[in-house]
């Protein structure tokens, strides 16, 4: 069982409280992500969709543990200060960038030497498609892409999943956590 400081197991569960109104992943799918950054030993990842900072706490605890950094974005600037003050109560701060604004353009405007071992998507379900076009140029073989609401969305996500399925790049797992989770793991 993951053991979890008081003040951010504190922050996690008022963030359940307003689940629904702020679209956090459940507690879960977050056990589960932070399960994969440590089991991959992750060192930069990628949040597409801060939200309220719910899903990058269970980021940012395990990268905490690997020595990794987070990059975090977040198209509102008002839900990505409630985000930044949550992860000063947890103490996770000095180890996540946070940006705000349009993900696509942040993404079209990367480093062309910036790249990531580990991106999770959960913001604009038509997106996911143009998401996926600009991270991959970005992502280091051996890799992951996981995106969220693929099955409670599954119509607007439909053609990112086509996109990642047909690509001989990647290997591509649906996991039946709630909302449905995709996970696709970079061999090429």
């Amino acid at each position: 069982m993951l053991l979890i400081a008081d003040e951010t197991e504190k922050v996690l569960e008022e963030l359940e409280t307003t689940q629904k109104q702020f679209w956090n992943v459940a507690r879960e799918t977050g056990n589960f992500l932070n399960m994969l950054v440590k089991m991959n030993n992750i060192q930069n990842a990628l949040e597409i969709g801060t939200s309220n900072g719910y899903s990058g706490i269970w980021l940012a605890l395990a990268l905490k543990e690997t020595g990794g950094q987070l990059t975090t974005i977040e198209f509102y600037e008002k839900r990505q200060s409630v985000a930044i003050e949550n992860f000063k109560r947890c103490g996770l701060d000095r180890i996540i960038t946070s940006r705000v604004g349009d993900a696509c353009t942040i993404l079209e405007y990367l480093k062309e030497d910036e790249f990531f071992d580990f991106v999770f998507i959960d913001a604009s379900k038509p997106q996911y498609l143009d998401y996926f076009n600009l991270i991959k140029p970005h992502l280091k073989k051996g890799g992951l892409i996981c995106a969220d609401n693929v099955t409670s969305h599954a119509a607007k996500v439909k053609p990112f999943l086509d996109a990642v399925n047909a690509d001989d790049d990647f290997q591509t797992e649906i996991l039946p956590l709630p909302a449905g989770l995709s996970v696709s793991y970079r061999i090429g």
